[in-house]
């Protein structure tokens, strides 16, 4: 009797003994500075992963994971959201999103003007008519795999070319109801919103009217409209007066994407549009905005050029350029000073301050990285004709870095506390044909540089407020659910970086290079990024917007 009690005993203390040693989490973040992206200040202590979830926030060093980080000296943060991305193509070929993670991006968020869907394609032998929808796109995209989340708007481009086409001239009255009914499938299907982009064509020949009724169909869903306004210039303040009509009329939130005042006379107009903002926000209205960290904007040659020109699309476009009847107008309209359409070539004021970085056309490549003045020179030729014959030459619109702004208004803007930030660029690897072209180094940098340049550099804003910006603030005006904080219950995306290290290093002569600094990036409770390196896990999924239905 005696020995079968010993014998007990010494079961019993096995079993606690290994009970107490079981693993409790998956991940243990242990010893970090968390910056739980509230904004309120940092604490020393440790975060728990279970599955895809944080469950536990505190003093946890004596529990037990069975992965565990030692975040000593480190700041542990929620995952940074990218407002403005155009990685979606960049994703379909290389689903790691390789500059933008090792940035700590966790999400990105589509649909300047143009989304994924939804794509009217109609069979020209046939005649049939096949409709792929925004959310077969993203969810293939996931399935797919890719290493961040994704979400996106659906783009009144996307709306007007589906119903419209390339055609200057007022919607019809079905063709409304038909983009309307686009919008609300979408809204349903997890679109977070609508995205626009006035100063191209087509969305160029929308009236602030046919922007009112599809933005009604979202405001429905809470949903959001964004838009890169129609005059970031000239009629810069014209411009923020419609984003705000349409805010007001459709009863619907509204954000100016990659704020800016493009080209030196307009300047001095950020004084007024921060009065404007916060007086409609003070009567109720919710404006906010975001903007990338550099005062190079980037598009294409289009952005120099009116768009009467670029009615119908690329071919009737590059057709037009080689009829020397209109060849003669488009270089008069592009000399003489832009009142009614946004010239990005006289925001730059000239083009010495333009970098050509796009060519579709092989033998064009080897101008990459020179400036229009410099390729007008070599063709003995003057910058807009040089302009006009890329276009046509190339087969493209030709990507364009345009020095519009200034370092002083970039500064300004980061300290609103409405602003939040989107690198308006792709995710890329810097390997392979990807490297023969040029690109602005907001593609490589622009998150890092948040805290490189203007937290540890330069004291504009707090660490506690550069967190902010980049994950509470635009998960709170995306209206995501359980993103955007290191919270209890919530997805557990996080990054880990080293304050004391993070660092922007593209440049705009070099701008293939990676930003250093970030440690380890968790998506979904999944390590992407370990010790700097990328783990070759794809765990993203489609993040879905207020109005989704299951």
């Amino acid at each position: 009797m005696k020995a079968n009690h010993i014998i007990l005993i010494f079961m019993c203390t096995i079993l606690t003994f290994s009970c107490k040693n079981e693993p409790e989490y998956d991940i243990l973040i242990k010893n970090g500075r968390i910056v739980n992206g509230s904004g309120e200040a940092s604490f020393v202590g440790d975060v728990a992963i279970n599955a895809d979830t944080i469950v536990a926030i505190g003093n946890l060093k004596d529990e037990s994971a069975k992965v565990e980080i030692d975040a000593n000296g480190l700041v542990v943060a929620p995952g940074f959201i990218n407002m403005l991305s155009w990685a979606a193509s960049s994703l379909e070929t290389d689903g790691r999103s390789m500059s933008d993670i090792k940035q700590g991006v966790t999400l990105e968020v589509f649909g300047e003007g143009t989304s994924m869907g939804p794509i009217i394609n109609k069979d020209p032998e046939t005649g049939q008519v096949t409709l792929t929808t925004l959310k077969q796109k993203m969810d293939a995209l996931a399935k797919k795999g890719v290493s961040t989340n994704i979400a996106s708007f659906i783009g009144a481009t996307t709306l007007r070319k589906n119903t419209v086409g390339y055609d200057d001239r007022p919607a019809t009255g079905q063709e409304l109801d038909s983009m309307k009914a686009m919008v609300k499938q979408a809204m349903e299907e997890g679109a977070v919103g609508i995205g626009s982009a006035l100063i191209y064509a087509p969305a160029f020949y929308s009236s602030t009217e046919e922007l009112i009724e599809i933005s009604k169909v979202a405001a429905e869903y809470d949903g959001l409209y964004i838009s890169h306004m129609r005059s970031e210039g000239v009629n810069f303040l014209q411009s923020t007066d419609e984003l705000m009509r349409i805010a007001n009329e459709a009863g619907i939130r509204a954000e100016v994407h990659h704020l800016k005042q493009s080209g030196k006379d307009n300047w001095s107009k950020l004084e007024v549009f921060i009065k404007k903002v916060d007086s409609a926000r003070n009567a109720g209205l919710s404006i906010t905005s975001n903007m990338y960290t550099y005062v190079a904007a980037s598009t294409g040659l289009s952005a120099a050029m009116p768009p009467w020109v670029q009615e119908g699309g690329y071919k009737k476009w590059s057709k037009r350029l080689q009829d020397p009847k209109i060849r003669k107008e488009v270089l008069k309209a592009m000399r003489e000073p832009a009142l009614d359409w946004e010239s990005l070539m006289q925001g730059a004021g000239s083009a010495d301050n333009m970098i050509l970085v796009g060519f579709k056309n092989d033998s064009l490549k080897y101008l990459s990285g020179k400036t229009l003045q410099e390729v007008a020179d070599m063709r003995k030729s003057s910058p807009e004709e040089t302009a006009i014959d890329l276009v046509i030459q190339d087969g493209s619109r030709v990507q364009v870095i345009y020095f519009v702004m200034n370092e002083e208004n970039v500064r300004k803007q980061i300290a609103l506390p409405w602003v939040s930030f989107g690198s308006d660029g792709g995710s890329y690897a810097a390997e392979g044909d990807r490297i023969k072209r040029s690109t602005h180094p907001r593609s490589y940098g622009n998150f890092a540089r948040v805290f490189a340049k203007y937290v540890r550099e330069e004291n504009v804003i707090s660490l506690e407020e550069a967190v902010r910006k980049l994950t509470s603030l635009p998960a709170s005006n995306l209206r995501i659910k359980k993103r955007g904080k290191l919270q209890e219950g919530y997805f557990a995306d996080i990054a880990i970086f080293d304050f004391d290290r993070i660092q922007d290093n593209a440049t705009f002569t070099d701008p293939h290079q990676y930003s250093s600094g970030m440690v380890h990036v968790i998506v979904n409770g999944t390590e992407v990024l370990k010790n700097g390196e990328h783990t070759g896990k794809m765990p993203g999924r489609v993040v879905h917007g207020p109005g989704y239905v299951e």
